[in-house]
């Protein structure tokens, strides 16, 4: 959980970062792919695929493939279409997403988590709702694509994890194959349809893009993947939707744009109470189970 709540900060600022300095400004395909070189260089040294399970390592590379590559290309070329207020209100559902993934993934249907992440989708429509553009209709259809695979790769990896059983040296020593999945989705993308013309040409993209690559990419798709292994479904699709109070906060305090406060803390308690609900939901239906 706090390396959720750490990642959940990081991706806050991060996610700014994209709506003011490089959309529209700097290819869409060029900045993943950047962000994805530069992660790996931080994992591929570490790489020790002789210590690993060859199953482990076709996961993560699909994983990584979904996550990050098909992922973030449609984050970004969502920005082409929608505003950053309505980037994140479409990414509301993705909770919904990690619970369906993981219940598919378990062969099971377990309700909790389904309501806690509704409740979450709630206090987060609060938060966010302020109307919509005229053209958001691309946008909202290529967002959801993002947050579908967003949703498949980080309980996958979970799953991936459980199942082998892997400790955390070994976490650190195969994610490399996690950024060689998103290259091998990013790169083609770049080379097929990049734009030569919108390369970064300032200091100030190149150093966003390096934040983004290095830390934002590198650490935090690590220490998220690893935070999403110590939680259960319901907990980890709450989590995806902190980002939207979160991502607010950073616009108020860094760049000075209007909140609705009182919708934040409305929306911001609705998301708390989803967390309490998720924790208890198992208490709830074991009693429930007894009196039947």
């Amino acid at each position: 959980m706090p390396s959720l709540i750490a990642v959940t900060l990081l991706w806050a600022l991060s996610f700014s970062l994209i709506g003011e300095y490089l959309a529209g400004q700097v290819d869409s395909y060029f900045a993943v792919l950047t962000r994805v070189v530069l992660a790996s260089l931080l994992f591929l040294p570490l790489l020790r695929p002789r210590q690993l399970p060859l199953g482990l390592m076709a996961g993560v590379l699909l994983v990584g493939a979904l996550q990050f590559g098909v992922t973030y290309i449609g984050l970004y070329l969502s920005f082409n279409y929608i505003s950053v207020p309505e980037v994140l209100l479409f990414t509301i559902f993705t909770p919904l997403y990690v619970a369906l993934v993981d219940n598919a993934l378990r062969r099971r249907f377990s309700s909790g988590p389904l309501v806690a992440t509704l409740i979450a989708v709630l206090g987060a429509g609060i938060i966010r709702y302020d109307g919509i553009s005229d053209s958001f209709i691309t946008g909202f259809v290529i967002l959801q694509l993002a947050n579908l695979t967003f949703a498949a790769g980080q309980v996958g990896y979970a799953h991936l994890i459980r199942h082998y059983r892997i400790d955390v040296r070994q976490q650190w020593q195969g994610f490399g194959f996690f950024f060689i999945g998103a290259l091998l989705v990013v790169l083609p993308a770049w080379l097929l349809l990049g734009n030569p013309d919108k390369l970064p040409s300032s200091g100030l993209h190149w150093g966003v893009l390096a934040w983004l690559g290095l830390v934002a990419s590198g650490l935090g798709f690590f220490f998220w993947n690893r935070g999403a292994t110590q939680v259960d479904a319901g907990t980890l699709g709450i989590m995806n939707n902190a980002l939207v109070p979160a991502g607010l906060l950073v616009n108020l305090l860094i760049w000075n744009r209007d909140a609705d406060l009182l919708r934040l803390a409305i929306g911001g308690a609705i998301i708390a109470l989803s967390l309490w609900v998720n924790a208890r939901w198992p208490a709830w239906s074991s009693l429930s189970d007894k009196r039947t």
